[in-house]
């Protein structure tokens, strides 16, 4: 079992949703209107609301567990299945009052719509969990990348036949029922009776503190939405989480790949070296990924959404200014997560996360008097402010200090900032003035990827392996050398 092997196979999923997203954006943007994303977004606060509450946190606590039994697997399940028909049932109630809260009607169909799919979801839960906690990454990302096409599909096609916003939840629903159905089949595992244990109270106390971690985690992720869609209205809204996707979305799966893959390995190391050069390793090739992309973004970001989403959303462009140096902030931060978690100090983990939160929710009440750019500015200062204790906290239970990390990713940054800069001469010296988005844009990616990949082969080229050994082989393993 090693993460890197996870990690390929997990990468290798990501990568299929990532393109999904892209595909999904650049084509949905057409039959969409910037109102219908509003919708959407006031919908997924409510529903990412739902979805971390699904499990309550007990299917990492199903990989974390060092002697998982038949009895406590069963009492999971059950639990689990429990919860998944409270939110749906409870989402079927209050759709009348969500509405009312984002002062618009037009959610309560796709509430109504929405809820099947967490009951639906609550019952694979414990299955992938099970095939996460002996590393079965090939089966889990196999599911995966054939669920994510099969809801582009069914979203794209019920956005031409005009579903409108209804179109992405009809995508969730295939989506949650043919991986519930996959993970079944694959998992081999059937519920049995429901028994209490004192293995399964010990699992609750885990996963308590987990889950109000991930509920606070919500609030601060979600308000942003909920304070523009209730004080600037669902097309501002629309603007600023069209802008979220497109920046956020890769780096959240990038840090999920890692997060996902280290956890399991993780949990099973003796000793804190172990994990402390495993976390120190992936923190590396994190910023090595990462930093490139959101310095691209960031000077490409004008003819990317021209190219992708078309001249009515170039508000979004202005947006990103703010979210690219979030990204990149995010997606070393949330690495320490998994720490916590590995520690067992899911506790500590929770009381951070009430103070980032309420750090990131007062800028967002501050920022909306100066529109979505206000929101999206003080969003990243809150982000900046609240990186320090997480990483602090990370850091203490790993014996491991800032220099440490700072070693690990002040390559990636500096050279980074160097092909940003390099892009911006190569726009004014060598492009011409009357070219259009789209080779603006590729051109920027090509000079930008010669000058970071030139830079890192010959500067660091340790770092450069290590990135490399996380490719997946798709060779049947008899070929496999």
């Amino acid at each position: 079992m090693s993460a890197v092997n996870n990690a390929r196979w997990i990468a290798a999923s990501q990568a299929a949703k990532i393109a999904v997203q892209f595909i999904s954006v650049a084509v949905l943007a057409r039959l969409l209107t910037p109102a219908d994303y509003g919708l959407i977004a006031m919908v997924w606060v409510v529903g990412n609301l739902a979805t971390l509450l699904r499990d309550m946190g007990t299917a990492a606590a199903i990989v974390q567990e060092p002697d998982l039994t038949d009895e406590t697997t069963n009492s999971v399940y059950w639990f689990n299945v429990a919860v998944g028909t409270s939110l749906c049932l409870g989402l079927l109630a209050l759709s009348h009052p969500i509405a009312g809260v984002f002062r618009t009607d037009a959610v309560v169909q796709l509430l109504y719509a929405l809820a099947p799919t967490f009951l639906i979801s609550s019952l694979g839960s414990v299955h992938r969990a099970l095939l996460e906690r002996r590393s079965a990454f090939r089966i889990v990302a196999t599911v995966e990348i054939a669920t994510s096409v099969f809801g582009l599909i069914v979203t794209i096609v019920a956005a031409w036949f005009g579903a409108g916003a209804m179109s992405f939840v009809l995508g969730m629903l295939t989506m949650s029922t043919v991986s519930t159905v996959a993970f079944w089949n694959s998992a081999r595992w059937r519920p049995g009776r429901i028994a209490g244990s004192e293995r399964f109270r010990a699992v609750l106390r885990f996963s308590g503190h987990l889950s109000a971690f991930n509920l606070v985690n919500y609030f601060a992720r979600n308000a942003d939405a909920f304070v523009i869609g209730r004080y600037l209205g669902a097309s501002a809204l629309g603007i600023y989480s069209t802008a979220y996707k497109v920046m956020l979305f890769p780096l959240q799966n990038m840090t999920f790949v890692a997060n996902r893959a280290l956890f399991p390995v993780m949990c099973r190391f003796k000793t804190t070296a172990e994990m402390r050069s495993l976390y120190l390793k992936s923190v590396s090739v994190i910023a090595m990924l990462t930093a490139p992309l959101m310095a691209g973004v960031f000077v490409l970001r004008e003819p990317f959404i021209h190219t992708f989403l078309g001249a009515k959303w170039h508000a979004a462009a202005d947006v990103l200014i703010w979210l690219a140096p979030v990204g990149f902030l995010q997606s070393i931060v949330s690495t320490t997560g998994t720490v916590s978690m590995v520690r067992g100090r899911t506790d500590q983990l929770m009381v951070i996360g009430l103070v980032v939160a309420g750090l990131q929710v007062i800028s967002f009440f501050i920022g909306v008097r100066w529109g979505v750019m206000g929101v999206a500015s003080c969003y990243f200062v809150a982000n900046l402010i609240g990186a320090v204790p997480a990483l602090a906290v990370a850091l203490k239970l790993l014996d491991a200090k800032f220099s440490e990390l700072l070693r690990q990713i002040w390559a990636a940054i500096a050279c980074a900032l160097l092909m940003g800069c390099g892009i911006r001469a190569m726009e004014k010296w060598l492009l011409p003035p009357e070219s259009s988005a789209l080779l603006h844009l590729l051109a920027g990616i090509a000079t930008g990827a010669v000058i970071y990949g030139a830079l890192m082969l010959v500067l660091f080229p340790g770092r450069v392996r290590l990135a490399f050994t996380l490719v997946p082989d798709f060779r049947p393993r008899g070929a496999q050398s």
